[in-house]
């Protein structure tokens, strides 16, 4: 598993480090939908002993970022169109107020740096790697709405983009070889949205944010499959085939 996991540091328990990096791999779409990810295979990538492992994939199940299969393995979840568009509502919602709030709180130096990763992106769009260019995308989004000074906003839209990490995937498997291509803009809106925040026309901004999301949830329709949503989460089972 070459997920480019780091030892944990001494300065943070085992089982935090295995949860951050972890819970960071499942927002940036490191993982397949549908895919298993066994205790022994991640103790293994880290370095570490089982424990942690599963105490981390228990916390993840509590987010709702990974669900339990009947024999006790963890999974990441299966997209559906159904569920894409619950999460895009939510989004939508909550991330727009955050920009909202966020944008007049921005610094110029906030927004200085929200060029370069922007810039940084244009040139990881064609010739980087793809997931890299989904962390960039998160480095831009979550400095806006860090702005918002709202840390009850921050927490939902960072569990709203956990449970997103699936349908990154799905979307980077589609769009790398339109980016390759040159057919498709590797900042989506980021420009527009800069272009706003210097105008100070924070409605705009929140106008282009929710364009943003818009466009990607409609890029994901038409490769999303239309299936039944998944059985329910059984807690109960977790860890009982480690």
């Amino acid at each position: 598993m070459a997920l480019g996991f780091e030892p944990v540091s001494g300065r943070i328990t085992v089982q935090d480090g295995v949860y951050q990096q972890l819970r960071h791999a499942l927002m940036v779409g490191s993982f397949d939908p549908g895919q298993v990810l066994t205790i022994a295979s991640l103790a293994e990538a880290f370095g570490t002993s089982n424990m942690p492992v599963r105490e981390a994939l228990r916390r993840l199940a509590a987010e709702n970022a990974l669900e339990i299969s009947p024999n006790g393995s963890a999974c990441v979840p299966v997209v559906t169109r159904a569920r894409l568009d619950d999460l895009c509502r939510a989004r939508l919602a909550v991330e727009g107020l955050a920009a909202e709030l966020g944008g007049p709180r921005l610094t110029a130096a906030e927004i200085a740096s929200l060029q370069r990763v922007t810039d940084d992106q244009q040139a990881i769009g064609r010739d980087g790697s793809i997931y890299e260019l989904i962390a960039k995308n998160q480095q831009f989004h979550f400095t806006i709405y860090r702005a918002s000074g709202s840390d009850v906003l921050f927490q939902l839209i960072e569990t709203l983009w956990l449970r997103f990490g699936p349908y990154m995937r799905l979307l980077s498997n589609h769009v790398a070889p339109l980016m390759r291509a040159g057919t498709m803009e590797p900042s989506g809106r980021h420009a527009a949205i800069i272009a706003a925040l210097k105008d100070k026309d924070f409605a705009r901004a929140r106008d282009e944010v929710v364009a943003d999301i818009t466009a990607t949830q409609e890029t994901l329709r038409t490769i999303c499959p239309d299936v039944p949503e998944p059985r329910p989460v059984d807690f109960a089972a977790f860890g009982r085939s480690a």
